[in-house]
């Protein structure tokens, strides 16, 4: 039979009780997930230690690019300070890391958990609810077809479009009940953030499963703390060579090399001339 004579007429009924329920049901799970994902999720904590540490390294390399704008007495002043604390480890977040002689382990900081527990509970809410569809969806409409895709496809598409339905002859742009859910959920993203609005929890959901479960790009990796220690370690070297060279040496002769002498002693030439 030739592709263009195909056809299946579809019971009305399909669209009323399967096709319009299965998107409906999947629109309001998303808002669903998206707001027990928000009650889920615990409260920022600010870390001081964790700022403070972050801040000298920061300031370090401020004072390394930009210091040749002060003068080379503060330089040096502020370098000595710097390089001694960086070798007394005084803004490390733990400083028992310095002479521990065993490598600190990050599971054992309730603070480094955190990260990982709020993606478990994002992980969580998001795949019951989809394990949950895609079995009530197997249940109740197992075996079901659609609608038709406006367009031609090749045979490659017949696997995802045609989940569920064990046939080979059929035309490659029919949409079986199963692919319609899948269809549905990487192709809602839109709906979500015309109701959630961007950032939503029910979009990075559906990103986290179509990534093989990776963590959001919110997610924040944990940092090992020997690491922070080598971080100190190389900047204070940095520190102890760099060299400074004050960018406002000698200004006072090029801006009367460049703009002259009368310009430089502005209204002196009304009161008599410069000496």
């Amino acid at each position: 039979m030739a592709r263009e004579s195909q056809q299946i007429f579809l019971d009305p009924a399909i669209r009323d009780w399967v096709l319009i329920p299965i998107m409906v049901v999947m629109v309001l799970v998303g808002v669903l997930r998206h707001h027990i994902t928000q009650l889920l999720a615990s409260k920022p904590k600010t870390d001081l230690k964790a700022i403070r540490e972050s801040a000298a390294l920061t300031r370090s390399r401020i004072l390394r690019t930009t210091g040749v704008e002060i003068p080379p007495t503060a330089f040096a002043v502020r370098r000595s300070f710097l390089s001694a604390a960086f070798e007394k480890h005084q803004y490390l977040k733990n400083p028992a890391i310095a002479t521990s002689q065993q490598q600190a382990n990050p599971m054992g900081d309730p603070k480094a958990m955190e990260p990982l527990m709020d993606m478990m509970k994002n992980n969580v809410a998001s795949i019951v609810p989809q394990t949950l569809i895609m079995s009530w969806i197997t249940f109740f409409f197992s075996g079901f077809v659609l609608i038709k895709l406006p367009f031609p496809l090749t045979l490659r598409f017949k696997a995802m479009l045609q989940r569920g339905i064990e046939t080979s002859d059929m035309d490659v742009t029919w949409v079986s009940s199963l692919s319609w859910y899948f269809l549905n959920l990487f192709g809602l993203k839109s709906i979500y953030t015309l109701i959630l609005g961007e950032g939503n929890a029910a979009e990075q959901g559906v990103e986290s499963m179509a990534g093989g479960m990776m963590p959001t790009p919110t997610a924040q990796p944990m940092q090992q703390p020997n690491e922070i220690l080598n971080m100190f370690k190389n900047e204070k070297d940095f520190l102890d060579l760099a060299v400074h060279e004050w960018a406002l040496r000698g200004v006072e002769e090029r801006i009367l090399e460049k703009y002259g002498v009368g310009v430089a002693v502005g209204g002196g030439e009304k009161g008599g001339k410069a000496e």
